[in-house]
């Protein structure tokens, strides 16, 4: 008992002690906080009106409602116009910062870089299907991750039109030339863009086009078919795992293709079998190197730059170059299909945009066009930064501060004072929202007008890509394969009209594109008028 009456003082004194040492840190971290405010004059934004002003729930439930019902980005774009450029909201607890403002994107994706990251929940979200990559990683993994991969987009593969052409043919083989016959043009860039990304990753084709030009396809084929349709559902199922943040962690995997196989698994089965024999590839690299054989004079030529094989000369971890590629694949095919078939939406709507684009190509004279023709054709540009800046490929993302930082603007009564943002912050923007401000584009903002960039010089009022270092490594490769489909297909077709509806609507998935499709009809010359 005496023992026991002893122990009494220390435990109170350890107990006054640890009150003492929250008490004595909150205090220092409140006056750190209030001397960060003082000293750049920070001033809250506007919050945004919350039944549950705890944890938000009811923002989630808003979100998800118009998620299912197609009108995220237009939900989106009125709480922009009901509260101002940048307002404060709370998800599941979090503090959320929403913010349209050009200055704010600049210090959040460069100037104040370091004080930002993905955040916690993007690789319990989508690390069990794209694991550790470029997308789903911070810090040195990502940093070693871009520095793995931007090799790989240098101009000499960028400017492979050759390997763009095959796949061209096979998509306009597939396109009906009768002026009658309607056709979903999405449905095909994605399966275009998927058979040029996997010929470019792993130096052979998913040929899910050829899969619409046979009826009793090979095998090869059908597994392409069946891989890329598994990406799809799989990567769908990543963006609800996304939204449900720190949530993921608890989700199983249950998206399955038609034979009941999870979509994950069928997608890592199909890369792995690359993945396996680049591996190959690069043990006979170094066995000839011990030999001393010149590799570049012994091994069999391939005729083509493949990009699992760069990989694989600076790793042979299997699991890491399985992760890489699925990273620049999702890329890749999305961004560019989401971007082609937006576009087309629009052209097949617009006889006069359709009839100037002709118009410039004529110089051609049916020749198809080299690297630097296509570089140099002015109101083709136009028209992908019109389609990019009207319909953002990518069009809403986020970022979770780090450490306590700032905002240059968005506070106080007029939005035009600082910021102050805590650690644990998180900032998103929506560039569809951003990209039809009409006090930076104009009264037309929402119209699509080529026109408007003759002249424009623009900065971070304009992200089709992202910005800072996180800026997309590959936007000349998707460039430059959006713009060479376009003028092959203006080149093939003297018409092409939109039928099933004149308006989009929204399809958010990792990307954006039309919740209908692109559904046309084509009337064309014969088969690959075009001559090399």
């Amino acid at each position: 008992m005496a023992l026991s009456q002893n122990i009494y003082p220390f435990l109170l004194l350890a107990v006054i002690t640890g009150a003492f040492c929250v008490v004595y840190n909150k205090t220092v971290l409140y006056l750190q906080r209030r001397r960060i405010i003082l000293e750049n004059g920070c001033e809250p934004p506007t919050a945004a009106k919350l039944l549950d002003p705890i944890l938000g729930i009811d923002n989630i439930i808003t979100l998800a409602r118009e998620s299912r019902n197609h009108n995220l980005l237009g939900h989106i774009s009125n709480r922009f116009r009901e509260y101002g450029q940048t307002y404060s909201t709370l998800r599941l607890g979090t503090p959320l910062i929403i913010t349209n403002e050009p200055a704010n994107l600049r210090a959040v994706l460069a100037t104040r870089f370091k004080d930002f990251a993905l955040g916690p929940f993007r690789e319990p979200a989508m690390g069990h299907f794209l694991g550790k990559g470029i997308f789903t990683t911070d810090g040195a993994h990502w940093a070693a991750s871009r520095a793995m991969i931007r090799p790989n987009f240098a101009r000499d593969q960028v400017a492979d039109l050759a390997m763009l052409e095959s796949h061209v043919q096979d998509l306009l083989a597939v396109l009906p030339r009768d002026g009658h016959t309607e056709v979903d043009l999405q449905d095909l860039f994605f399966r275009l863009t998927i058979d040029s990304a996997t010929a470019f990753l792993f130096g052979k084709s998913a040929d899910t086009l050829k899969e619409k030009l046979y009826s009793t396809d090979p095998a090869s084929t059908r597994q392409g078919a069946k891989f890329a349709a598994a990406f799809a559902a799989a990567q769908e199922e990543c963006l609800n795992f996304v939204q449900l943040g720190p949530l993921a962690a608890l989700m199983k995997c249950k998206a399955r293709v038609s034979d009941g196989e999870l979509a994950v698994d069928v997608v890592h089965s199909y890369v792995d079998q690359f993945v396996d024999e680049a591996v190959r590839y690069r043990q006979t690299l170094d066995e000839q190197q011990q030999h001393g054989i010149d590799a570049a004079e012994k091994s069999p030529k391939e005729g083509k730059y493949v990009f699992l094989h760069e990989l694989a000369k600076q790793t042979t971890d299997k699991r890491r170059i399985r992760d890489e590629l699925l990273n620049v694949l999702l890329a890749g095919r999305d961004t560019t299909a989401s971007l082609l078939g937006n576009l087309f939406f629009v052209l097949a709507r617009r006889p006069d945009i359709w009839a100037k684009l002709k118009q410039e190509i004529a110089v051609l004279d049916g020749r198809r066009p080299t690297y630097e023709e296509l570089r140099g054709f002015r109101y083709l540009k136009w028209c992908l930064n019109e389609s990019l800046r009207i319909h953002p490929v990518v069009p809403i993302n986020t970022r979770l501060a780090t450490t306590d930082t700032v905002l240059p603007v968005g506070g106080g009564p007029n939005g035009t004072s600082p910021i102050f943002v805590r650690r644990g912050t998180a900032v998103v923007y929506s560039t569809y929202t951003l990209h039809r401000r009409r006090d930076v584009w104009g009264p037309d903002a929402d119209e699509f007008r080529p026109e408007r960039w003759e002249g424009l010089k623009v900065g971070w009022e304009y992200l089709p890509f992202n910005g800072g270092p996180r800026i997309c490594v590959g936007q000349q490769y998707a460039l430059t394969e959006a713009g060479y489909a376009t003028v092959r297909l203006v080149q093939e077709f003297e018409e092409l009209v939109g039928c099933r509806g004149e308006e989009w609507h929204e399809f958010v998935t990792l990307t954006l594109c039309g919740k209908g499709g692109c559904w046309v009809t084509l009337r064309g010359l014969g088969l690959g008028a075009a001559s090399g």
